[in-house]
């Protein structure tokens, strides 16, 4: 993982204390998935290479496993 990725996924996790418990409302299309746009919407500093970071089965949306995977590496808030 590069410094840019690790120093982005840190910011992340401290950016919007809220952002794990309105993971539902950042689904937009309520497809239970979030897209990087969706993300974008709410942290536009969101970069396709972080958010591949998280996305680890790489298949362009961050699904409520990798959400979890993600708020226990403390890189998202848990809601």
């Amino acid at each position: 993982m590069t410094l840019k990725t690790l120093t982005f996924l840190s910011a992340f996790g401290l950016a919007l204390p809220g952002l794990a418990m309105a993971a539902t409302e950042l689904d937009t299309n309520g497809d239970g998935l979030l897209t990087l746009d969706e993300v974008q919407a709410v942290l536009p500093e969101t970069t396709a290479e972080s958010f591949s970071a998280m996305d680890t089965n790489a298949d362009g949306a961050l699904d409520a496993d990798e959400v979890s995977v993600a708020q226990d590496a403390g890189l998202m808030p848990k809601g």
